[in-house]
């Protein structure tokens, strides 16, 4: 329910409260608004969606509820999105004595305002797939292949420069940030490495991996994709692969690859500006099959690019270009064993090509998960023009959380609750609950700063690369840093969706920016500290269903801290993060008992949650705030 002063407003679903503010397109919804107010000359419900006003009605007296009048309306999901689906806003209208008042929403109270101010969004969605049931619960563990382990088992590219330095060598680096540069010194890690290291990663609590690019490429990072059948033969090539599938699912743990379908490498079979391959690229020839893939603006040396970045070719709109990618690349390694994708820049893939590659994904393993990369609110997205669908129900399972991340960030650093409490009801409002359950939430990527270095103050804005290169936290920030990963990760982990590990954070890898955030995996010096709390965290949270649960509730609690509710039909967890340096007491209430998960410790009536702590209560009677 929102509150406001004299005001509330409830959304039931088929008959149920719930503050999602989704509809299956089979069900129906009603809002409830109440008002303390003695006379109401009229109360109005609009609906509408971005291009007109669907819904202009009279909601009709209700009941009294205490001092406050309600007023409801109702309406079926296939009523107003007639098409199976549709992102919708609406508002109530009052006419009071004193005046028109419209509903108003800031992200954590409601209002009565004097001027319209804005609405409250509602999507209607229809699922065309089943979401992937081995993915709500698990644990994602995010490995950048040619850093995480090196076998000595898999050949080396004689077009690559190589770092034999493991512990201490420095990636490659640009003079100036945001400057081009080749990003073809490796350390040599490959896929054989990484099934070494598979009980290492079950150990960690891991039931997911999701593998940087894999397919054969210029670059360590295999974004410049140079040929898309082809796994990269220093990582060990397909051999390795199904070798790390076998290996991962005969330990019970699943692997989705990365999936970068909107740009190749200019070094590639396709484009082949450097003339490498046999075939003959679109920068060789007009007459390449490959010519209609890409824009050229002056052939051959100008054309569209990933934001404007040389060695990235953007492909454009092409049916020879989608049939190839969804008729045999994505075929191919599902049939190898992979579990499922997650899409790079999917904000820049066109819905109708996103549709055809969730439909390639699913019509081969109708049970793979399909994970978009979206750095925002993914339920209301425009980008290049076009409202995107990604929740409606034929294209995505779930996205990147990076608003989570954020959120996260400002609570850890600052010991300010606003933003994550602003961001987890908006996202829980926004989301479908299975989409929610299935975002992968991340603390750090590939694409951002290492956890640890953020958390230890410094984030190395404005610092030249040859400083970044080199510089280390002190003693005393990393000491803090780790402290507050440790109150942190718990609570991350027990957010709705799914955590995805960064490699190494669990080992207290630092680092800035990309590419000082891709280091060689310290095996040589882990931290013990941070891995036990990881390990203990995903021990929890993968044994517990509750964390698997639609169920979610935030609940008020003092300054510094951030609390709230996993509950299913019959039981609650509740989870208290105390950022403070002071305990935190937490009352049950009456004869309420609780074990706290992490520690096996069993509670009556009050917990006292320790400074810089997370807890996990799970209240076997009774639920009290």
């Amino acid at each position: 329910m929102l509150r406001g002063e004299g005001v509330f407003l409830r959304f039931l679903r088929n008959g149920a409260e719930t503050d999602n503010f989704t509809l299956p397109f089979e069900q129906e919804a009603t809002v409830e608004i109440g008002l303390k107010a003695e006379t109401v000359y009229t109360l109005r419900f609009y609906l509408g969606n971005d291009e007109r006003v669907l819904l202009r009605e009279d909601a009709p007296f209700s009941r009294m509820e205490g001092t406050f009048r309600v007023y409801s309306f109702s309406f079926r999901g296939r009523d107003i999105a007639p098409g199976g689906s549709g992102l919708f806003f609406f508002h109530f209208e009052a006419d009071l004595p004193e005046g028109r008042r419209y509903t108003a929403f800031d992200g954590e109270r409601l209002s009565l305002a004097h001027q319209f101010a804005g609405e409250l969004q509602l999507t209607v969605y229809r699922p065309v797939y089943a979401a992937p049931d081995w993915l709500a619960g698990g644990v994602f563990y995010q490995i950048f292949v040619d850093r995480f382990r090196r076998s000595g088992r898999a050949s080396r590219r004689e077009d690559a420069i190589y770092c034999e330095d493991w512990e201490n060598g420095i990636p490659e680096y640009p003079p100036v940030a945001g400057q081009e540069y080749p990003n073809n010194t490796h350390f040599g890690g490959d896929l054989y490495g990484v099934a070494e290291q598979l009980p290492y990663l079950k150990e960690l609590g891991v039931t997911v991996l999701y593998l940087s690019p894999v397919a054969s490429a210029f670059s360590n990072h295999k974004y410049d994709t140079g040929d898309y059948l082809a796994v990269d033969p220093s990582f060990g090539g397909e051999e390795a692969l199904k070798e790390l599938f076998d290996r991962a699912h005969a330990m019970g743990m699943r692997v989705i690859l990365d999936g970068v379908f909107n740009h190749v490498g200019d070094d590639s079979r396709y484009f082949n500006r450097f003339g490498k391959y046999p075939s003959v690229g679109a920068c060789q020839s007009k007459d390449s099959p490959y010519f209609p893939w890409f824009h050229f603006t002056s052939y051959p040396d100008t054309y569209e690019c990933w934001w404007g970045i040389k060695n990235l070719p953007r492909t454009v709109k092409c049916e020879s270009f989608r049939a190839f990618i969804c008729g045999e690349v994505i075929p191919k390694y599902l049939r190898m064993g992979a579990d499922g994708f997650r899409l790079d820049v999917a904000d820049e893939l066109d819905s109708g090509f996103l549709e055809e590659i969730v439909a390639s994904v699913k019509r081969e393993k109708p049970d793979a998960a399909v994970i978009g990369e979206v750095w925002e609110d993914a339920s209301n997205k425009v980008s290049y023009g076009e409202r995107r669908r990604y929740f409606h129900g034929a294209q995505l399972d779930g996205v990147m959380n990076y608003p989570f991340r954020n959120g996260m960030l400002a609570f850890l650093q600052e010991g300010d609750a606003s933003l994550l409490r602003e961001v987890t009801s908006t996202l829980f409002r926004h989301y479908p609950p299975k989409a929610l359950l299935h975002t992968m939430n991340s603390i750090g990527t590939h694409d951002t700063p290492r956890i640890l270095t953020l958390l230890g103050g410094d984030d190395g804005e404005g610092v030249p690369n040859d400083v970044l290169a080199r510089r280390r936290m002190t003693p005393e920030q990393r000491e803090r840093a780790i402290r507050l990963l440790q109150c942190g990760y718990p609570l991350f982990a027990a957010l709705p969706g799914v955590p995805c590990i960064y490699y190494g954070d669990e080992a207290g890898m630092e680092g800035y920016g990309d590419p000082f955030n891709r280091r060689p995996f310290p095996w040589h010096a882990p931290e013990p500290s941070l891995f036990r709390t990881f390990r203990e965290a995903n021990r929890v949270r993968t044994s517990e269903p509750l964390f698997a649960s639609e169920g979610f509730e935030l609940l008020d609690s003092p300054p510094s801290t951030f609390a709230f509710r996993r509950f299913d039909g019959e039981h609650s967890l509740i989870v208290v993060s105390n950022r403070s340096n002071t305990a935190v007491p937490w009352q049950f209430g009456g004869e309420s008992k609780a074990i706290e998960l992490l520690s096996g410790r069993t509670i009556c009536g009050e917990a006292v949650v320790p400074p810089l702590t997370t807890c996990y209560f799970k209240v076997s009677q009774g639920v009290s705030t």
